[in-house]
């Protein structure tokens, strides 16, 4: 069996695109292997648009991912997880909030750093939680004129 030389040049460039897809895709969604961080904890009143893999942002700059998410049948809240770079340490009276791309983009977890001297331990909690705001009820309020 003969295989011509651009046969086999066409098809290692085939491979070499289908992995550099694959290693783009397991990075943009939180499942790449490298880099190892401690978990987080925060409790959200709402946690619309936030899913496993979403981004966790300190200054804009992404230093963690979403791990887990999952709803409170006492409080009725979101419990949320997330693991954070190992060289960011993290103040312990920060606070964390679910923030906006903008209008059209997506949701991502914002940490808004205190200014105490000691960090937070491995599996640390947020205290100063705040949930995503619902656009439509801001639309609501603006078109119904609530000026309260």
């Amino acid at each position: 069996m003969s295989h011509s030389k651009t046969e086999v040049v066409v098809g290692g460039a085939v491979l070499a695109a289908a992995v550099g897809f694959l290693l783009f895709v397991s990075n943009a969604t939180g499942f790449s292997g490298g880099g190892s961080g401690y978990p987080l904890t925060a409790s959200f009143r709402s946690a619309d648009g936030i899913t496993i893999g979403t981004d966790v942002r300190l200054a804009g700059v992404k230093i963690g991912t979403v791990t887990g998410i999952a709803l409170n049948p006492e409080t009725f809240r979101a419990d949320t997880t997330i693991s954070v770079s190992e060289n960011i340490e993290i103040p312990d009276d920060s606070a964390i909030s679910v923030s906006s791309e903008g209008l059209l983009g997506g949701n991502f977890i914002e940490i808004l750093p205190g200014g105490s001297p000691f960090a937070m331990e491995t599996g640390g909690e947020f205290i100063d939680t705040q949930g995503s705001v619902s656009l439509v009820s801001l639309l609501m309020k603006f078109v119904g004129g609530d000026g309260s």
